[in-house]
């Protein structure tokens, strides 16, 4: 969309390379690189826990990266080949060369991805932002999706949570340039514990180890040059999605998916609220739904165990593939 091409991409783009900390990566992940024209991808791995097990793809939300999908993966790798990828902006993905952060641009690196390694048709996973992405991912390429697994998907609300407009104001030219001007005293740990606070039901479910990483983490992405021109962009990018009608609105194009679909809500959600469930449960066409009353908008990594249980009882379902 041309609302989300602001002047100074192409310089922006260009330092992709900074001085910053190396990224985590989990006992028995693999990180890898994936060239395409205009774009390169982070990809995180792990593999199979047997041969012959159908792909999958998980795809984070605003401001995450493919390390929101640690805590399920391991879960989940004996039944699914497990991949998840860094969106560009996000994680150790450089920015695309198009400074295209709208979901739609986001959707078209997903789908240049899989078209490029082969692997779809994918059991595919979004949250927040991913979940809008991989909607619209499953309603225009029907053929790369197996099934879907949405947690707490970003999907238009009339009546926006008040906890969840300070978020939108990212999209308002100047605020984001505001934002860090007021922030820039703020320690690593003081962003860290915001973020939890917002984004968890129960920041006191977070181990000490699972913070410091958190910490760690959030020093490398502030570190990066172009780390506020990717938020404010992808957050511009949801906000107009949400204004978007006709067959490209969000709510059109989840009632043209196909795929069964597992949809996660959480009651302490902060961002995407509870009552969406029930308008996303009408939307999808062959929807089940799994409320977690104590969860907030990140349940993969609150309750990795509650999440991995329903995608199993999705497979089965299928017939296991």
């Amino acid at each position: 969309m041309s609302s989300t091409e602001l002047p100074g991409v192409r310089a922006v783009a260009a330092a992709v390379s900074p001085a910053v900390s190396a990224v985590g990566v989990a006992e028995g992940e693999q990180l890898r690189s994936v060239a395409l024209p205009g774009l390169t991808l982070t990809v995180r791995s792990r593999p199979p826990g047997r041969t012959g097990v159908p792909p999958a793809l998980y795809v984070h939300g605003l401001g995450g990266s493919s390390q929101n999908w640690s805590a399920l993966m391991p879960l989940l790798q004996d039944v699914v080949d497990g991949e998840a990828v860094d969106l560009p902006g996000f994680g150790d993905s450089p920015p695309p060369d198009d400074g295209n952060y709208s979901v739609t641009g986001h959707a078209r690196a997903v789908i240049r991805f899989l078209d490029a390694e082969e692997r779809g048709p994918v059991h595919l996973f979004g949250n927040s932002l991913g979940g809008a992405v991989a909607t619209r991912v499953a309603a225009v390429r029907p053929d790369l999706v197996r099934t879907l697994t949405l947690v707490s998907p970003a999907l238009p609300e009339i009546r926006v949570q008040r906890s969840a407009v300070p978020t939108g104001l990212l999209a308002v030219p100047g605020v984001a340039g505001l934002f860090a001007r007021m922030t820039r005293d703020w320690s690593a740990e003081e962003r860290t514990r915001g973020v939890m606070a917002l984004c968890y039901g129960d920041p006191g479910r977070v181990s000490e180890s699972g913070f410091r990483a958190a910490v760690a983490e959030m020093e490398r992405r502030m570190g990066l040059p172009y780390f506020w021109d990717a938020m404010v962009r992808s957050a511009r990018g949801i906000v107009d999605a949400y204004t978007l009608g006709g067959q490209h609105g969000l709510w059109r194009q989840a009632e043209r998916v196909l795929a069964p679909t597992q949809l996660v809500y959480g009651g302490r959600d902060q961002l995407v609220s509870y009552r969406m469930a029930r308008k996303a449960s009408a939307a999808f066409r062959d929807s089940r739904l799994l409320t977690l009353p104590d969860a907030g908008h990140v349940a993969m990594m609150e309750y990795p165990e509650a999440v991995a249980q329903a995608f199993r009882e999705l497979l089965d379902e299928r017939g296991g593939s």
